[in-house]
């Protein structure tokens, strides 16, 4: 039986630092059983980004320079893409301001041995300390503050949750289990599954194109779940939040794209409703955002 392969794929734009930070921790991987290559994909940063990883001069990485900024859906795609090619069995996707425990890809390796019907696993993802959204943790907690654990989709509402956000770690998302929606922070796909069912829909640009590739795996009849056997560390970015211009358009265009995609006919009607107000009464952004859904603007659409 052949050494399974596996590709890790690290999306930067504008994060040098952040970057070289996870590369270090994902060096540091326990590989005992499987060989495993890191391309870094940079969507045409400015901050000497580029520069940076090519002098780290290590034997298992490479660089791919898109040279403009193609989104997170579509960044992506090219290093997944070039890893199909190149004959990878397995291929992770990972967020560039993450910190990894040494065996969490060995780990999410094991359990894709173990379910087999799997066609994306994504695993336990701690606030990196000093990330926390509150203040409120005692020094022995930090670290071990949740941030995913899997997540829901609220279909009357279509909104996505994280399982356990704000929650110390207690053991009490210690079970391997089916969910909603696998975080583009860090999942790990079946180079199968991904020849199935496709990459990232490019539409989305950024949000909500995990939970879109979710349902499309489910729908060809792959499981999509969380494991509690690898962990990491996010440093949680609080720029794209709740009422941020980016997080009014994105969320708010591809949120309607997604519940006109695969929500109810009642949540599809209330979605229609619902972009009327926004339209009359919301922000700048989300009016641009429901108006660039309604004529097809997709991918980067308006965004400035």
């Amino acid at each position: 039986m052949s050494i399974p392969k596996v590709a890790v794929i690290i999306l930067n734009w504008n994060g040098r630092d952040d970057a070289l930070e996870t590369v270090s921790s994902l060096a540091k991987s326990n590989t005992q059983g499987f060989v495993m290559e890191i391309f870094v994909v940079d969507n045409g940063s400015n901050d000497g980004s580029q520069e940076a990883i090519k002098k780290l001069k290590m034997e298992n990485l490479e660089l791919i320079e898109n040279g403009r900024n193609l989104g997170f859906a579509e960044g992506n795609n090219v290093g997944m893409r070039d890893a199909l090619k190149k004959g990878f069995d397995f291929i992770a996707l990972l967020n560039n301001d993450t910190i990894v425990d040494s065996n969490l890809v060995k780990n999410i390796l094991q359990e894709h041995k173990v379910h087999k019907d799997a066609g994306a696993i994504s695993a336990k993802i701690y606030f990196a300390k000093g990330y926390e959204f509150h203040k409120k943790y005692k020094k022995e907690e930090l670290g071990k503050v949740i941030w995913y654990a899997g997540g829901d989709i609220d279909w009357n509402n279509v909104y996505g949750s994280n399982h356990g956000v704000d929650e110390t770690d207690h053991g009490q998302f210690d079970k391997v289990k089916e969910t909603d929606f696998a975080t583009g922070c860090f999942v790990t796909y079946k180079a199968k599954a991904l020849k199935e069912v496709g990459l990232y829909d490019e539409r989305y640009f950024a949000y909500m194109e995990d939970a879109d590739h979710a349902q499309r795996m489910r729908k060809r009849g792959w499981k999509v779940l969380y494991s509690p056997k690898g962990v990491l560390w996010h440093k949680v970015a609080q720029s794209s939040g709740i009422g941020s211009e980016l997080n009014d358009y994105f969320l708010t265009r591809n949120r309607m794209l997604f519940g006109l995609t695969y929500a109810s006919l009642r949540t599809k009607f209330a979605l229609l409703k619902e972009s009327i107000k926004l339209l009359l009464n919301g922000r700048k952004w989300q009016k641009i955002g429901i108006r660039d859904c309604y004529f097809g603007r997709f991918g980067k659409g308006s965004w400035k």
